[in-house]
């Protein structure tokens, strides 16, 4: 079953960590994992240990350069989103204390909301990318995955193949919380039930 951590730890999480994670799985979608895991310790390399505060002022020919440099993948709009994800976390950061205690304090009974910043004020994080970051670093979260849909929608929560209006994200969040609160198990070990059940 997946790691959940505690609160306390998630707050504790260093911005280069997030950043680090997010840019890891950005990598990853809609590619081989194994290329990224395997060219992973060249990316910390490339862009220093993923410090949000030194890759925000990253003038556009150094961006230009990293896009360029071999021993990472070669995707410009991907090592775009590098930047575009640091000011996201410095920005929360300002308004929650870190970003760590801004993932930390945010309800389990929202996780579609958590879902929802991510997509609209992060680069690259919708769908199950942001949703994979969260489980990553150790949040307690389900993934929509195609056989947690399954799941769901053979469970009588009717949402469809590809849910993503907001009334169907809170159909599926209801259930969450009510088997959260019938069964007592994480969100994420829920989660991976659910996968696996189909």
């Amino acid at each position: 079953m997946p790691l959940v951590r505690s609160s306390s730890a998630l707050a504790g999480s260093r911005d280069d960590r997030w950043l680090a994670q997010m840019t890891r799985c950005i990598f990853q979608a809609g590619f081989v994992w194994r290329v990224v895991d395997q060219k992973w310790d060249d990316f910390e390399d490339v862009f220093f240990g993923f410090p949000p505060h030194k890759i925000v002022m990253l003038s556009p020919e150094q961006i230009d350069r990293f896009a360029a440099n071999p021993r990472i993948i070669r995707n410009r709009q991907k090592v775009l989103s590098v930047q575009a994800n640091a000011r996201f976390i410095l920005d929360i950061g300002r308004d929650h204390g870190s970003f760590g205690k801004c993932v930390a304090q945010w309800p389990l009974q929202d996780l579609t909301g958590l879902f929802a910043l991510f997509k609209s004020r992060g680069s690259r994080l919708g769908g199950m990318t942001g949703q994979r970051v969260l489980r990553n670093m150790g949040k307690d979260t389900f993934i929509l995955t195609g056989d947690v849909i399954r799941c769901l929608n053979r469970s009588g929560v009717d949402v469809g193949d590809n849910p993503t209006s907001k009334r169907k994200l809170q159909l599926i969040q209801d259930a969450f919380n009510r088997w959260h609160e019938e069964s007592g198990l994480p969100y994420s070990h829920i989660s991976r039930i659910c996968a696996l059940s189909v």
